[in-house]
């Protein structure tokens, strides 16, 4: 089984936050699961790592609708920070909209993580494939 560190989960529903851990622990093997209700509390915690040269995340499943920071500005802040390694930041939606994927590839090709895109429900196979990636 595939072992990651430390995942970072940013989502405001509780029960896809409770699922995408259901799927990752069928999956992979993992430490630390973080999850956040909304995007302000994730780039906080971010910040944090990253100005105490800690160890951050190799993966982070970003819902785009939320209250407070939603998906798009979090993207704004995260790319802000000083980070050299590449994290996968693969952005779960429940939106269709062409409007929603194209904004993900104008991010992708602005940064050197890896921002990848799904829509919700997530599967098992999704996730394999997402966490070979990570």
């Amino acid at each position: 089984m595939k072992m990651i560190d430390h995942i970072c989960i940013i989502d405001d529903d509780a029960i896809t936050v409770f699922g995408i851990k259901k799927l990752l622990t069928s999956t992979i093997e993992c430490n630390n699961i973080d999850a956040f209700s909304n995007g302000k509390l994730a780039i906080e915690y971010l910040s944090e790592i990253v100005a105490n040269k800690t160890k951050l995340p190799d993966l982070i499943f970003l819902d785009l609708n939320m209250p407070i920071m939603d998906g798009w500005e979090f993207l704004e802040e995260f790319l802000k920070l000083p980070i050299t390694d590449a994290i996968t930041v693969n952005i779960v939606t429940s939106s269709i909209n062409k409007e929603d994927r194209d904004k993900s590839n104008f991010y992708k090709c602005r940064t050197h993580h890896n921002i990848t895109y799904n829509t919700k429900p997530l599967n098992k196979v999704e996730i394999e494939k997402i966490t070979d990636i990570a």
